[in-house]
């Protein structure tokens, strides 16, 4: 099963239950770059969204563009505890990581599943209402359904946290596996929120498909009727826009979630148990990078950030440009002052 010095195993593991060294250290490494990355990039959209925070948000986009961003902010925040979890087996570490790590993980995980939803919703809607405003497009509505979102992740989350620490078992072995620890409460709740959470994504993934799929139609049936050219570069910019999104959400949580109903039904039967927990890990890993990949969505889907941008490449290079010609006018006056002395 591989060599003894990337192995440890202790008598008191469970069946199955192996330590490998060697994987735990790549994926330290690889959440460490993710993190760095993800905090940079989250950071400047952070900033972007501070220095606006005082004008009120203009539209629904706005506001689930915001909500995203800040899913994706606390996510990068909790990534360190899941690198410790890799790096130690304390067990206070281990119990910090299961109760409250891995819960605010998922939390931030299924906030960006579902407020990318929402945003693909808001994209299709503008294409179906293009002169219009529905409802659900206001931001009224935005704000109401952002919160409720929230409100009912924190609840999951919060009962998970409790119910843990209620029934919680204790760790016997140097397994880093959170499931030996669960209570049979928290082994039940446990199941009912991951086959719930397992619903919501296929609800997003099928919707994100029908509207690209949808998106595309409506472009070919314009370019064909050869409408107005500006209304065609509009829906074709929309399709790319759409495009991002369902890619995005694809690489990174449709891989998670083909093994996470699995595992989570046979996690304690051996060997499936121990090669779909290590096939998790590494699907979840991948999840996690969407932190570095959302900022695509800002730049393609939010019209102020990419002037923001622009605006500051097109302001660096002016001061370069002011830099330089005031060197060259200090050059020239020194030499005028040169040749008449």
């Amino acid at each position: 099963m591989g060599d003894s010095t990337n192995v440890t195993s202790s008598p008191n593991l469970p069946p199955c239950d192996v330590v490998r060294t060697s994987v735990h250290a790549f994926f330290v490494v690889v959440y460490s770059l993710v993190f760095l990355v993800g905090l940079l990039l989250n950071g400047f959209i952070m900033k972007f969204y501070c220095c606006r925070a005082q004008q009120q948000a203009s539209s629904s986009l706005m506001v689930y563009m915001k909500n995203l961003t800040a899913a994706d902010f606390l996510l990068c925040l909790s990534v360190p505890l899941r690198i410790s979890h890799y790096a130690s087996s304390s067990p206070i570490g281990q119990k910090l990581y299961c109760s409250f790590g891995a819960s605010t993980l998922y939390l931030n995980m299924y906030a960006s599943i579902i407020f990318m939803g929402y945003i693909a919703a808001n994209r299709y809607l503008k294409i179906v209402h293009p002169s219009g405003t529905h409802v659900l497009q206001s931001v009224r509505t935005a704000h109401i359904v952002s919160m409720v979102t929230w409100v009912f992740l924190l609840a999951a989350s919060i009962t998970y946290t409790i119910l843990f620490f209620i029934t919680e078992k204790p760790l016997t072995s140097n397994s880093i596996r959170c499931d030996y620890m669960l209570g049979t409460s928290v082994t039940l709740f446990y199941k009912i929120i991951h086959v719930s959470c397992a619903i919501i994504f296929l609800v997003v993934f099928i919707c994100l498909v029908f509207f690209y799929y949808t998106t595309s139609c409506r472009v070919l049936q314009v370019q064909q009727s050869q409408l107005a050219s500006s209304g065609s570069e509009k829906l074709v910019k929309s399709r790319r826009n759409m495009l991002v999104l369902v890619s995005i959400f694809c690489l990174c949580f449709v891989p998670y979630h083909l093994v996470r109903l699995p595992y989570t039904i046979l996690w304690d039967s051996c060997p499936a148990g121990w090669i779909l927990y290590y096939l998790k890990e590494l699907a979840t890993m991948v999840s996690v990078f969407n932190i570095c990949l959302d900022p695509l969505v800002y730049f393609y889907l939010c019209k102020t950030f990419r002037a923001q941008v622009n605006l500051r490449k097109v302001l660096r290079g002016k001061n370069i440009q002011q830099a330089n010609q005031e060197s060259e006018s200090r050059k020239e006056q020194a030499d005028i002052v040169t040749a008449t002395s």
